[in-house]
């Protein structure tokens, strides 16, 4: 089984991604076609070069990858993707090939988490409208993608981490409820920059409290992006 997680970031991605690699039948990937994105776009992302030279920087040879032989010879593959990587010119129709899920955060809480690691965040850095895309184009296949929204996951974990796993026919393992501190085998190299509060953890955090208040450039990200949480909202577990 190949699940490719999609979400924007700060969006408890990386939470996730340590959830199931939790799991002695789960080969975990973090964000592969990052270095792709970057060397495509020339964005200046903090630890950019770093990246670029960790990573394959050809799509191809990534969606190559991400269909070979599952890492360590392991029956099942997480692949934690950030939608805005899946730029113009970055072939999707190998998602039709795995499962497909969609995790979603209110652009609210994304804008503000953001915004504290990365400076004057645009609408295409925070993938909303390409989680759209990539919903539309699963739902227009009839390939059932799934929602699931990381609010759902920090207020019941369990309650939602076994839901998450029979809508994709996975067995539940309740391993994914906690992991050792200090940060996955598997982590990118950007982990140093953006996993700091993640590697202290060992296993989800409290329920989230009230939306924070957003003002000014940060109100009008939320708002762009608005409609499309709440379009996946919508189809949500």
């Amino acid at each position: 089984m190949r699940i490719a997680m999609w979400s924007g970031p700060r969006n408890l991605s990386t939470v996730m991604m340590y959830c199931f690699g939790a799991r002695a039948d789960m080969a975990v990937v973090d964000e592969p076609f990052y270095a792709a994105y970057l060397a495509q776009t020339g964005i200046d992302h903090p630890m950019g070069d770093q990246i670029i030279a960790s990573q394959p920087t050809n799509p191809s040879q990534v969606i190559t990858d991400l269909l070979g032989p599952v890492p360590e010879g392991k029956p099942h593959y997480y692949q934690k993707h950030m939608s805005q990587h899946m730029i113009d010119g970055v072939a999707r129709d190998w998602i039709n090939d795995v499962i497909n899920v969609f995790l979603i955060r209110h652009p609210a809480r994304v804008a503000a988490s953001f915004a504290a690691k990365f400076e004057n965040p645009g609408l295409a850095d925070i993938g909303f409208v390409q989680q759209a895309e990539l919903f539309d184009q699963l739902v227009a296949a009839e390939a059932h993608p799934v929602v699931i929204d990381s609010h759902d996951i920090r207020d019941n974990p369990e309650g939602m981490l076994r839901r998450l796993c029979a809508a994709i026919n996975l067995p539940w393992d309740p391993a994914m409820l906690s992991w050792p501190a200090g940060g996955h085998r598997h982590d990118g190299v950007w982990a140093a920059h953006w996993y700091g509060a993640v590697h202290r953890s060992t296993g989800f955090a409290a329920a989230e409290g009230d939306l924070p208040v957003v003002e000014g450039a940060l109100k009008e990200l939320a708002d762009a992006a608005l409609p499309y949480y709440e379009k996946l909202k919508c189809h949500k577990l």
